[in-house]
Formats: C-alpha cells, sequence, structure tokens
C-alpha cells in the first residue's frame, strides 16, 4: 500500500506524459504492470530470503566452531549452493527479457485488432492477424518456458543437493564421533545449522523467476522517473490576454531531433485567428500540436503574451487553452464531465455554455440521458460527428484564451460546420485567437489570417485574402488552397 500511494500517482503521470517525450512501445501500459510486478515480489517470500542472507556467514562460523571438517563441509555446500544462483541469474536473464519484450507485442497486437475490428472483419483481414499473434504468442510461450525450465530445473537440483549435503554432514559427524573427535550431540546441531545456514540460498533460487522480474521492473520504473522528473511548482502567472507568438520555430516529433517544420514565425492578436493549410504532410498538425505544448520545439519559443509555454506548469497551461486533436478522444463518463475536463468544481452554466459555444446542446439533448448520458471508454456509443461536437464543447469550456482545432469539420454535417463558424467568430469576439488547421474550406469562414505551410516551411502568412490570392499565383501545387476558393475538398 505504502509503494502505490508514494508511486501510484507518480506512474500514472509519468505514463500519460510518455507518449510526449518518446515513442512508447506496445500498449504504453508497461509501467503500471512493473509497479504490479514489484509490489508482487514484495508481498511475497522472496524478500525474506534477501533478509536472511546476511545471517548465513553466521551460522557457518558456528559450525567451523563444533568442528574444522563440519564448517569446511557447510562451507562447501554453501558455495555451490550460489554457484547454482549465479547459473540461475545467467542462464534466465536472456529468456526473461525476451519474454517481457514479447509479452508487450502480444499485447500491443490483441489491442490493435481491438481497434481495428470493424477493418478486419470488412476486408477479410481477421485471418491473418490471428496469424501474427500466434506467431507473436509462440514466441512469447517459448521464451516464457524457457525462463521457467531454467529457473525450475535449478531449484530441483538445489534442493536434491541440499538433501545430499545434510546426509553428508550427518556422515562427517559419524565419523567424527567415531574417530571420537566429536560427540553425538554435535552430528545433530551440525545438520540442524548447516540447514539454517542453506535455507536462505535455496529459498532465494525458488524465488528467483520473481526477483530478476521485479528487477527489471524497477530498472525500467527507474529510467521512467528519471527520464519524466516531477514537475515542479511554477509561479502563477496573469492570464493571457494579448498575443499568440511563435518564434522561429523549428519542431519535430518526440525523441527525435530532425525537424518537420522549419522556420515557423508569426503572430496573432487578441480577436484574430488563422487558418493553417497546406498540402498532407506539409505539418500542420504538427504545428498544432506545438501550439499547445505537446510536442516539443527542437529551437524557437512559442509565447503566449510574454511568456513561453514552458513558464507555465501543465494544469495551470491548461485552463486558457482549448484543444481538438484531429483524432478525438472522450474518456469514460458522462457527457457533462468530458466537456468540463473532469474538474470536480465545474459548475451547469460553464458546461452548458461551452455546449452552446460548439452548436452541441441539441445534439446532447436528444440522446437519452442528455447531459448524464455515460458514452463508454473512448466515446464508443458516440458516432464520430457526435464525439467531434463534444470534442469542440470541450475544447471551448472555462473560455480559453488560445483554441487550436486540427480539422475540427472533417466529421461535421452542413450544420455543424455552420456552428463551427460561429463558434470561432464567438471566441475572437470575447478576445481570444484561435488557430485552425483545414482542409475544407467552411472552415476558414470564421479567420481572418491565412497560415501557408509546404514542404515543412511557411509558404504565406498574412490576411486571408491576400494570401489565397497570393498562393493561387504561385506554382507549387497546393491542392487545399484550391479546394477552399472552389469550394471542393
Amino acid at each position: 500500500r505504502y509503494l502505490d500511494e508514494s508511486l501510484g500517482v507518480r506512474i500514472f503521470d509519468a505514463l500519460v506524459r510518455l507518449p510526449l517525450k518518446t515513442r512508447a512501445d506496445g500498449d504504453g501500459l508497461q509501467p503500471v504492470r512493473d509497479l504490479d510486478q514489484v509490489r508482487s515480489f514484495l508481498s511475497s517470500g522472496g524478500p525474506t530470503a534477501l533478509f536472511d542472507l546476511p545471517w548465513m556467514p553466521i551460522y557457518l562460523g558456528v559450525c567451523f566452531l563444533f568442528h574444522f571438517w563440519i564448517g569446511v563441509t557447510a562451507l562447501i555446500g554453501a558455495l555451490v549452493l550460489v554457484g547454482i544462483t549465479m547459473l540461475t541469474e545467467t542462464r534466465t536473464r536472456g529468456p526473461a527479457k525476451a519474454s517481457s519484450r514479447l509479452a508487450v507485442s502480444r499485447t500491443a497486437l490483441a489491442l490493435e485488432g481491438r481497434r481495428n475490428a470493424e477493418v478486419l472483419q470488412a476486408m477479410g483481414m481477421r485471418h491473418q492477424a490471428a496469424l501474427r499473434w500466434r506467431d507473436v504468442n509462440a514466441k512469447y510461450l517459448a521464451a516464457h518456458e524457457r525462463a521457467s525450465d531454467v529457473a525450475n530445473g535449478l531449484g530441483g537440483a538445489s534442493k536434491i543437493f541440499r538433501s545430499i549435503l545434510q546426509s553428508l554432514v550427518l556422515a562427517v559427524g559419524a565419523v567424527l564421533v567415531i574417530n571420537q573427535e566429536s560427540t553425538a550431540g554435535i552430528i545433530i546441531a551440525g545438520s540442524i545449522l548447516t540447514a539454517r545456514a542453506l535455507a536462505p540460498v535455496e529459498m532465494a533460487i525458488a524465488n528467483w523467476k520473481g526477483f530478476v522480474a521485479a528487477r527489471q521492473s524497477g530498472q525500467r520504473l527507474d529510467h521512467l522517473l528519471k527520464l519524466l522528473p516531477h514537475e515542479e511548482e511554477r509561479l502563477a502567472l496573469p492570464a493571457p490576454v494579448e498575443t499568440l507568438t511563435a518564434e522561429n520555430l523549428y519542431i519535430g516529433a518526440p525523441n527525435t531531433e530532425r525537424a518537420t517544420l522549419s522556420e515557423v514565425s508569426f503572430q496573432l492578436r487578441s480577436g484574430q485567428a488563422v487558418g493553417i493549410i497546406g498540402p498532407s504532410g506539409s505539418g500542420k498538425s504538427t504545428l498544432a500540436r506545438a501550439l499547445v505544448g505537446v510536442w516539443p520545439c527542437i529551437r524557437g519559443r512559442i509565447r503566449l503574451d510574454n511568456a513561453a509555454l514552458d513558464h507555465w506548469s501543465s494544469d495551470a497551461l491548461g485552463k486558457h487553452i482549448g484543444y481538438l486533436p484531429q483524432d478525438v478522444e472522450l474518456f469514460n463518463g458522462s457527457i457533462a464531465m468530458n466537456i468540463a475536463r473532469f474538474d470536480p468544481h465545474a459548475t451547469a452554466a460553464a458546461v452548458l455554455e461551452a455546449s452552446h459555444a460548439a452548436g452541441a446542446h441539441d445534439l446532447v439533448l436528444s440522446l437519452p440521458d442528455g447531459y448524464s448520458t455515460k458514452i463508454g471508454e473512448g466515446g464508443l456509443a458516440l458516432s464520430a460527428g457526435q464525439r467531434q461536437r463534444i470534442g469542440l464543447a470541450r475544447a471551448f469550456y472555462g473560455k480559453p484564451f488560445l483554441v487550436v482545432l486540427d480539422e475540427p469539420s472533417s466529421n461535421l454535417d452542413a450544420e455543424g460546420e455552420e456552428a463551427l463558424t460561429e463558434a470561432i467568430l464567438n471566441v475572437r469576439r470575447r478576445g481570444g485567437i484561435v488557430a485552425v488547421v483545414a482542409h475544407r474550406p467552411k472552415a476558414l469562414e470564421g479567420v481572418d489570417h491565412v497560415l501557408c505551410l509546404g514542404e515543412g516551411r511557411v509558404q504565406s502568412f498574412g490576411k486571408r485574402e491576400e494570401v489565397l490570392k497570393r498562393v493561387l499565383r504561385n506554382p507549387v501545387p497546393l491542392k487545399v488552397v484550391a479546394d477552399a476558393q472552389g469550394g471542393g475538398r
């Protein structure tokens, strides 16, 4: 319990931050499994053996006091058992690591199949997916069996040797009694002390598999917590009210030094909105992630008023930012809780205001339980369009100063697009700033500026009408701009 209370929250926080720092493998839940593994080992009999090991030299010393040859016999037995322990460590290390790695891959494949169930069914890919999982599962089982066979085999060998050793101690004691070099009581005492001295080693061998797993888990947790240290409390800054400034940004994916976007600079003032356009792969979503502090800037800084984003703590900055990602994910809970970002102090008025701002109020009321409707994990109880509307409402909750929308109209109907335009204009009227990644022309109707990206750089930035005319005269193919002028996708 103490382990969970001291590390549980930090582990979960690091688990959430890990994809923003590096590209995590598997299902991303390995830190939670590692914590469970360490807790399971600490609550087992394994640590008892480790606590008893320091007493082994004392017991062996008493055996030498009984008689030199009884002590030598016990010492040789202890060295043999220690050798078996080291052999167990050497032989199980590789299979244990392989088993852990393949277990992650196996779980990731299972979750991947679950997420893509419709595609697998519709396109006849279920059998191929099952074969992939079977191959990984077979490798996992083979590695797991190798580790178990080595640990169990050497554990059995240690028990047999210990039984033989006890008989050998009795035999040595009997020889000493016959030669009148010892008494009959020493035979019994020597046997008992030898067994007591070697018991911790045997127990350590029996629990070695759990010890190795706990050690590997502990090393991973230690590396994780060093990679993602606890965020220090930062001085509370005043709410931004004036500008959003991008200063010579070089932006790349987490855990990479290669910039996807280079030399991005622009400034927006209170009440302005920018549409970010460009061909696929030009870096639009990359810029959106950087503007909300999700992806790091390799060089340059993003400032709200005069403060860089990293001057705020994550919790403090989040109150001033609304974000709608390209793939909207909602959380298990009610619609009201999702809109309110699970704020325990949220008021009904604030939730309703955000819902009205996104044009989602009537949609929510049409659901069976209104704002109390339980949407299920990931929002699976809602359609893609409904999830996007709820995600929009969540982005507008609390009247954030900066609102960043990545493809906000991709799943919206005509009515939803009109509501989106009005929502963008409302943010501008109250003095906020909006950045909209757009492929559809309707999303540009509420903006007054356009930022055109191409080949990882800014091609043009300025007033909407001027930029669209300028880019259309540019021979660089930017299909989205033509679509925006002509009304196509």
